[in-house]
């Protein structure tokens, strides 16, 4: 099924490291509110009620998808009143519009930067549509220079928050002294469907949720001292895989794809893709100190461990953010990265390896050193 891979890398060969660009923050948002994850699944096994299989299966999602509880963009009445994806899009612009300003403002609280420092704005999601992409509207809200850059990046869904964190580095190469703002903002459960008791849905249903992060980074004329730098990073594309995860766009709006493949293909595929991609920098897995793992599940946690032949406390903060908040697609490796710089444990010198795997099927590998 899964032909090979293709990816490109530049020459690390005389890179200056005073052109690399740093983090210099990362911000969050979720909405107000916050649902155990016991009501949740209560409240869905109560819609599928006559469908006795939906909810055996609901039952046994709950005891092992290592969610507690999650952060939903609406409250349970309102999503009860949705009658059409039109409504369900336009309930996506409100809220995810406030929450991609939110986690903006909140990374810049912690910087010098103010609005008119940004230069280009990476906006990612893959759950809402809209044109002017909502990047445009954080921009009227905050007052960012009118000259600055947009580039909106949508379907690459969990891997989005990674690649376009990439792409802000690649770009900052070239313009070492400009500031970039990459906003990921994801409502999950607006793409519920609430007819489809697949076994893809009902895991969707059990383990996705709301929020948004937004990570400033800065090139390397500008960076300050403490920041970690992006060193490089790899995009990995496997042929002939685009069922393994995705959307099929239907009347009602986002339906889920989602392969029982994807842990075996992870477990088969990322060591190799990891040990060639640190090779190129003259590194091995020995060598990255920080593991910044996408959320996507346990099923995928556990492969990423298995295939990587990790400690088991090398994941522990991915697993501590699933069980809080859930998997928030392409924000979720945005969210762990931004535990890992408050915690402050990452030390002069040290990597830290961002892995995210999206729809295509890809993988994106972001090497990062303090």
């Amino acid at each position: 099924m899964f032909s090979g891979a293709t990816y490109w890398d530049a020459k690390v060969e005389g890179v200056n490291h005073e052109s690399l660009a740093t983090i210099r923050a990362v911000g969050r948002a979720f909405p107000a509110n916050y649902v155990p994850q016991q009501v949740a699944i209560d409240n869905l096994r109560r819609h599928w009620l006559g469908q006795s299989g939906a909810s055996r299966r609901l039952a046994r999602l709950l005891e092992t998808s290592g969610v507690q509880g999650r952060y939903l963009a609406l409250t349970v009445p309102e999503y009860r009143a949705l009658k059409s994806f039109g409504e369900a899009n336009q309930a996506w612009l409100r809220v995810a519009t406030d929450l991609a300003e939110s986690a903006a403002r909140d990374a810049m609280l912690s910087t010098s930067l103010a609005p008119h420092d940004v230069d280009h704005v990476f906006f990612v999601t893959g759950t809402g549509i809209a044109t002017p992409s909502l990047d445009a509207s954080v921009i009227n809200r905050m007052q960012l220079r009118a000259d600055v850059k947009r580039t909106p990046i949508f379907g690459l869904g969990c891997a989005g928050g990674a690649g376009a964190v990439a792409r802000a580095a690649d770009y900052l190469r070239a313009f070492p002294r400009h500031v970039v703002m990459v906003i990921s903002v994801e409502l999950c459960s607006l793409t519920l469907q609430r007819d489809d008791t697949s076994p893809a849905n009902l895991i969707a249903s059990s383990l996705f949720g709301d929020g948004a992060a937004c990570v400033i980074l800065c090139g390397g004329e500008v960076a300050e001292a403490g920041e970690a730098r992006i060193v490089g990073s790899r995009s990995t594309f496997y042929y002939d895989t685009q069922r393994v995860m995705g959307w099929d766009i239907v009347d009602s709006g986002f339906k889920i794809v989602m392969s029982p493949e994807i842990p075996n293909l992870v477990r088969t595929t990322l060591a190799s893709e990891v040990e060639n991609f640190l090779a190129c920098h003259g590194l091995k897995r020995r060598s990255v100190r920080h593991w910044i793992v996408h959320t996507g599940g346990p099923r995928v946690l556990e492969a990423v461990s298995q295939a990587l032949e990790l400690d088991t406390r090398a994941l522990e903060r991915s697993w501590r953010m699933l069980a809080a908040v859930g998997n928030i697609s392409s924000a979720s490796v945005l969210l762990v990265l931004r535990d890992l710089l408050e915690s402050g444990e990452a030390g002069r010198g040290e990597y830290g390896l961002m892995i995210a795997m999206g729809p295509g099927f890809c993988a994106e590998l972001v090497l990062l050193q303090w």
